[in-house]
C-alpha cells in the first residue's frame, strides 16, 4: 500500500490502544498541525483512522487582567484612597482622591465606571464619598483575578470561579475564554494490518509551481487530494466599526428624506453652543461640572457683533411685547469661551444664523451625526463622549404632529415602530418632549432623544421667521434597540467587547 509521505508518519505516530490528539501527532511527525489535521482526514476516509472530536473550553487572564492582580482593581484603589482621604465620614473632592490613588488615563475612567455599581460609594458634583461597611476583599472580581493568576488556558471546569464573574471579567477585557475543537486519532484493525504488512511513501506533490509547468513534469507527478474540511488558520481582518456602519446608514436614511448635512467645530464658542439657543449663562449645564472647557486658546476671537447684540438682548429683555428674559447677568467674555461641544445643536445655530453658508430661505431641512462630548458619570446608557443625531427642518406652520411624523418615518427605516413621547422642558423649545422606544431584549424603556419647535427667543435673534422643528437623538440608544445591546461601553470605549463586534451582522 502507498500513501503519501505525511500520511505515513501520522499512521506510524498513532497507536491503537489510546486515542492522541492532533497536538500530539504533529509534535512526533514534526509537521504543522494544519498538515496532520488533513492527513488525519484523509486517512479516516481510507477507514485507517477513527477520528473523534471534543470542544474544550479554557480561560486565561489577559495582560491588564494579569496587571490587576499585582496594582489591585481600579475600582478598589479608589476606594482605599477615598478612606484614607476621610470620604467615608464626609465628601471629598474626587480630583483629590484619584490624584492619591495614583491612577491615570483609561484607568480613571474604569475606576469610576465600576466604583458605584459595585456599592463602593457614591459620586455626585464632582464629589466621592466612600462606603465604610464595603469590603474590597470579598470583591468577586478581585478574588477571581487571584484565583486566576497562575492558570495559563485552564480548562473552564477546573476553575472556581462562578460563570457569572467570568463573564464579568470577560466583558472587561481582563479575561480571554477560548474555544477550541479538540480531534484525536486511533488506528483501526485495517491500520494495524497495513502497518504490518508494510507501507510504502509515495512521492505527491501538494503545490502546483512554475518549475513543474515550464518543464512539463506535472503530466508525471501523482498531486494530493484537497481536503476541503481541514481545519484552517482564522485570521480576524479588519472592518468597519458597526457604529460607523449604522452612522452612515443613518445618513442614508436622512438623504433619502430630503435633508442635507450639516459640518462643523468639535471645539466652539459658549455663545454657539449655548448662548444662542436662549441657554441662560447661570444654567447648571454650563458649569465647569458639565462641560469640558479648554486650557489652551481659552477664548474664540471672532464673533459676529450685531448677532452677539441680539442674543445679550433676547436673554436680559426677552422678544416680542410679552418677553422678559432671563433678568440675569450676561456676559460676552463668558460667551466667548471655548468647549468641547456638549450637543451638535451649536451646529444649527450657525446654519440658521446665516453664518455658516449664507441666508437660508424656508423651506430646508438639515442633520449631521458627530461626535458631542459631556462630563456624565459612566454607566451603561452613558458615555463622556457619543454621537448625536442633529436634525432641523425650517417651514411655515409646523406644529408637534408633524415632528412626530418625522420621527416615525424615520424610525420605521430601522425597524422601529413603538416610538413614544413624554413632555420635557428645555430652554430652547416649547413645546418640547422626549422619545423613548423599547429594548428588544430586556422590554425596558430607552430614552433616545429630545427634541421641540424652537423659541421665538432663539429664532428672532438669528433672523429667522418661520418655525423651525428639531431634534437630537442618540445614535448608540438606536444601536441599543437595533441589536439588542444592554450596555453601549461594550461596542464604544475602553472596554468594548472586541467579539460581539466582530460577529454582530449589520442589518439593513
Amino acid at each position: 500500500m502507498q500513501l503519501p509521505a505525511q500520511q505515513v508518519a501520522v499512521l506510524e505516530a498513532a497507536t491503537a490502544d489510546e486515542a492522541t490528539s492532533v497536538d500530539a501527532l504533529a509534535a512526533a511527525t514534526e509537521l504543522p498541525p494544519e498538515t496532520v489535521t488533513g492527513a488525519v482526514f484523509e486517512l479516516e476516509d481510507e477507514g485507517l483512522l477513527a477520528v473523534s472530536e471534543r470542544v474544550d473550553e479554557t480561560v486565561a487572564l489577559t495582560d491588564e487582567g494579569r496587571e490587576y492582580v499585582t496594582d489591585g482593581l481600579p475600582e478598589v484603589r479608589l476606594y482605599e484612597a477615598a478612606l484614607e482621604a476621610g470620604a467615608d465620614a464626609d465628601p471629598v473632592s474626587m480630583g483629590q482622591v484619584i490624584g492619591a490613588s495614583g491612577l491615570e488615563g483609561g484607568a480613571v475612567d474604569i475606576a469610576l465606571s465600576n466604583y458605584a455599581r459595585k456599592g463602593y460609594g457614591v459620586i455626585d458634583s464632582g464629589e466621592i464619598t466612600a462606603d465604610p461597611d464595603a469590603d474590597p476583599d470579598a470583591d468577586a472580581e478581585a478574588t477571581a483575578l487571584e484565583e486566576l493568576a497562575d492558570a495559563d488556558d485552564a480548562p473552564v471546569d477546573s476553575v472556581d470561579v462562578d460563570s457569572e464573574t467570568l463573564e464579568s471579567l470577560e466583558r472587561r477585557g481582563l479575561l480571554d475564554r477560548r474555544e477550541s475543537t479538540v480531534r484525536e486519532a486511533t488506528l483501526t484493525e485495517r491500520a494495524v494490518t497495513e502497518l504490518m504488512a508494510g507501507i510504502e511513501t509515495a512521492e505527491t506533490v501538494g503545490q502546483v509551481t512554475p518549475e513543474l509547468l515550464t518543464s512539463g513534469e506535472w503530466e508525471d507527478v501523482e498531486f494530493s487530494e484537497y481536503n476541503v474540511e481541514a481545519d484552517a488558520e482564522q485570521f480576524d481582518g479588519g472592518k468597519v466599526h458597526i457604529l460607523r456602519q449604522t452612522s452612515e446608514r443613518v445618513k442614508d436614511v436622512l438623504v433619502g428624506m430630503g435633508f442635507q448635512e450639516m459640518e462643523g467645530p468639535h471645539v466652539d464658542a459658549d455663545f454657539w453652543i449655548n448662548d444662542c439657543l436662549f441657554m441662560p449663562q447661570d444654567h447648571p449645564a454650563r458649569t465647569h461640572w458639565d462641560r469640558f472647557a479648554l486650557e489652551q486658546p481659552t477664548h474664540i476671537d471672532e464673533l459676529p457683533d450685531d448677532l452677539v447684540d441680539r442674543v445679550e438682548r433676547a436673554h436680559k429683555e426677552g422678544v416680542g411685547e410679552d418677553g422678559e428674559g432671563y433678568h440675569s447677568p450676561w456676559d460676552e467674555d463668558f460667551a466667548r469661551a471655548l468647549a468641547l461641544r456638549g450637543h451638535t445643536t451649536s451646529l444649527s445655530t450657525r446654519y440658521l444664523s446665516g453664518e455658516e453658508i449664507g441666508d437660508l430661505e424656508p423651506p430646508q431641512r438639515y442633520f449631521s451625526v458627530e461626535k458631542v462630548y459631556r462630563n456624565d458619570t459612566l454607566d451603561p446608557t452613558h458615555l463622556l463622549e457619543f454621537f448625536q443625531i442633529e436634525g432641523w427642518v425650517m417651514a411655515e406652520d409646523l406644529s408637534v404632529r408633524d415632528l412626530m411624523g418625522t420621527f416615525e418615518e424615520f424610525y420605521a427605516q430601522f425597524g422601529i415602530e413603538d416610538i413614544r413621547f413624554k413632555p420635557h422642558y428645555n430652554p430652547y423649545t416649547e413645546p418640547s418632549f422626549e422619545l423613548f422606544g423599547t429594548h428588544p431584549t430586556t422590554g425596558e424603556l430607552v430614552e433616545i432623544g429630545n427634541s421641540g419647535i424652537f423659541r421665538e427667543e432663539m429664532l428672532e435673534p438669528l433672523g429667522v421667521e418661520c418655525d423651525v422643528m428639531a431634534w437630537g437623538l442618540a445614535l448608540e440608544r438606536l444601536l441599543m434597540l437595533m441589536y439588542g445591546f444592554e450596555d453601549i461601553r461594550d461596542i464604544h470605549g475602553t472596554l468594548c467587547d472586541l467579539e460581539l463586534l466582530r460577529e454582530t451582522e449589520v442589518t439593513y
